[in-house]
């Protein structure tokens, strides 16, 4: 169905409410037309490669340990370095990525080095002026440990932070121990694939945007597939998460970053975070940071939020001070884990609905679509069924790719 937008008030107005309609129509009803039942997931608890210290330790034992990891860095709810200082880990240096090695930092505010008030031990950001560990950096280290809870979304910068940390022990021989965990996201596999000229923080590698892949099956992917520089080889060792599946709808036990602070919004992330592309908020600075969006000339929305600085979480969001109006999608967000897609309606409607032609978007929306496509096809007025079905030969791709380094069972 492609619907057209001409520019009067009224059939705004009406396709704006067509689109809400058939959001709702669209995540409940499978592509064959049938109601998608919620599978049942109530299983075992699933334990994280970081719990199964008994195949991990004996590796770390008398060796000189750095750790990448941050606030989600937990064995058993105390976070990983202390727990390994207390079982006499010579832990030496730890490297922090974006929010930070505790996790206090707000999204995509620089980290500088410091050293962890807790441990005494120095902290090397990951997030500052070097997004990569430097040959320095890598010196007096005998083996790296990597511990971060991931969301399974290509912008979610930490499987970048995984790749340069892969590339800097390649490059200086020392091995790398990742720590397995579940994706929450790790269900489905949906968006465009990366085009190279695209590569960039958000982005490195010819992925889709939901890739459906724990980040220790990313980092066996990322070695596989030689997309280190130059094809280089880390010495990976990757501690498997226990009870673990591809269809296992995994509740995290701590949020990812401040502002995903609940499992709506893990969800609902691989939707909205296109909109970080465009003028309008996604709700940082409020409580519902990705369950809402909003902009101040969007007339057609019945909610209203104002977004305000948040110290540690939004220090100055988009729109800062100024009333939005929008939509509040959490209640959306059991039906995104329900359906397992991209879902492209609220952007489209927002488009239409404020009228901006190109001033809708910015520079920066290209790198998390992963290139230029999917803009020109909305401002060009396709169908959401012509963009996704224009994603489907890369995403075949892909699985034949994917299916290489997979750890655990799978059925798509």
């Amino acid at each position: 169905m492609n619907l057209c937008y001409p520019y009067s008030r009224l059939s705004r107005v009406v396709n704006h409410y067509v689109l809400l309609l058939l959001t709702l129509v669209n995540l409940l009803i499978s592509p064959a037309g049938a109601v998608r039942p919620e599978p049942c997931h109530e299983k075992p608890i699933v334990i994280s490669g970081a719990n199964r210290m008994n195949e991990y330790l004996h590796i770390l034992t008398g060796k000189r340990v750095a750790i990448v990891g941050n606030h989600t860095s937990l064995v058993n709810g105390r976070h990983l370095v202390d727990t390994l200082l207390s079982r006499n880990i010579d832990v030496v240096k730890i490297f922090g990525p974006e929010h930070g090695s505790r996790g206090n930092a707000s999204d995509g505010a620089g980290v500088e080095n410091a050293i962890d008030p807790s441990t005494n031990i120095p902290v090397i950001s990951l997030y500052g002026k070097n997004r990569k560990p430097s040959a320095e950096d890598m010196q007096g280290i005998d083996i790296m440990l990597f511990d971060i809870q991931d969301v399974g979304c290509r912008f979610y910068t930490y499987i970048s932070t995984l790749a340069y940390v892969m590339e800097a022990c390649a490059e200086t021989g020392i091995p790398l121990v990742l720590l397995d965990r579940p994706n929450p996201n790790g269900y489905y596999i949906d968006g465009p694939v990366l085009e190279p000229q695209f590569a960039s923080f958000v982005g490195l590698h010819p992925v889709p945007i939901v890739y459906g892949m724990t980040i220790g099956e990313y980092a066996r992917m990322v070695n596989g597939e030689k997309w280190l520089k130059n094809g280089i080889h880390c010495r990976l060792i990757v501690i498997e998460c226990r009870k673990y599946t591809h269809e296992t709808r995994y509740q995290l036990p701590v949020k990812p970053s401040p502002n995903l602070p609940t499992m709506n919004s893990v969800y609902l992330y691989p939707s909205l975070c296109l909109f970080e592309g465009t003028v309008v908020s996604v709700g940082r600075g409020t409580a519902t940071p990705f369950e809402v969006i909003g902009h101040p000339a969007y007339l057609l929305g019945s909610y209203l939020f104002t977004p305000e600085r948040i110290k540690g979480i939004s220090d100055h969001p988009p729109h800062e001070g100024k009333p939005c109006i929008g939509l509040n999608l959490s209640a959306n967000g059991e039906l995104m884990k329900r359906n397992g897609q991209i879902e492209l309606l609220w952007l489209i409607d927002m488009y239409n609905s404020l009228d901006l032609g190109a001033a809708f978007f910015t520079p920066y929306f290209d790198k998390l679509a992963g290139n230029s496509t999917l803009r020109q096809q909305i401002t060009s007025g396709k169908s959401i069924s012509e963009i996704r079905q224009s994603w489907q030969k890369e995403l075949h791709q892909f699985r034949k790719i994917r299916n290489k380094y997979l750890l655990y069972p799978d059925n798509q």
